[in-house]
C-alpha cells in the first residue's frame, strides 16, 4: 500500500540525504526516466519536470517521522535537506522492499554530486527525449533560455545520461 512511499525513503537513504527540493525532484525524475521503478507523475513546470505527487509524498513522510526535513535560511531563500530517520529505515524494512540495486545506488550517488542547475538541464532534455536531439536542444533553449546553457554543458548532460544508462545495463 505504501510501497511508493517506502521507495522514496529508500532513495533518500541511498543518497545519505538530499539537499534541495528541486534536486530531489530532478533526481527521482531522472531515475524514473532510466527505468528505475518510480511511479510519480511529472509535468513540465518552471524548473523543469515536477511531480506534485512526489511533493505530497515527501510531506507525508516528514509528517509520519520517516523523513527529517531541515530548513536552512539562506537569506533570499530557504533550502531544505531531507534525511531518512531510524523510523524511516524501519518502515522500509517492514515494507519488504528489495534492497536498492547497486546500479541505482551508483546512479543516485552520481546525481547527488551534480548541481541542481545541471540536473535541471539533464531532466529537461530527458523530458523531451521523444524528440530528435536537435529539437530537444531547441526546446531546452526555448523553455530555459534565461539559464544560458552552453554547448559544453549540453554535451556534458548527454554524456552524463549515457554514463547512467551504461551503468544501468552493466549492473
Amino acid at each position: 500500500m505504501l510501497e511508493e512511499h517506502a521507495k522514496i525513503i529508500q532513495f533518500i537513504g541511498a543518497a545519505d540525504g538530499i539537499t534541495g527540493r528541486k534536486k530531489l525532484q530532478k533526481m527521482v525524475y531522472i531515475a524514473k526516466k532510466l527505468d528505475y521503478p518510480y511511479k510519480e507523475k511529472y509535468e513540465f513546470h518552471v524548473y523543469g519536470p515536477y511531480s506534485h505527487e512526489l511533493t505530497l509524498r515527501v510531506e507525508e513522510l516528514c509528517n509520519m517521522g520517516f523523513l527529517q526535513e531541515d530548513r536552512q535560511d539562506k537569506g533570499s531563500y530557504v533550502q531544505y535537506k531531507y534525511q531518512m530517520t531510524d523510523a524511516g529505515e524501519h518502515f522500509t524494512q517492514m515494507a519488504q522492499l528489495e534492497e536498492a540495486a547497486p546500479a541505482l545506488v551508483e546512479c543516485i550517488s552520481q546525481m547527488k554530486n551534480k548541481s541542481s542547475r545541471f540536473l535541471e538541464l539533464v531532466s529537461t532534455l530527458l523530458f523531451f527525449d521523444h524528440l530528435p536531439k536537435e529539437e530537444q536542444i531547441e526546446k531546452l533553449h526555448a523553455v530555459k533560455g534565461k539559464l544560458n546553457f552552453t554547448e559544453e554543458e549540453i554535451a556534458d548532460a548527454y554524456e552524463f545520461v549515457m554514463n547512467l544508462m551504461n551503468m544501468r545495463t552493466i549492473h
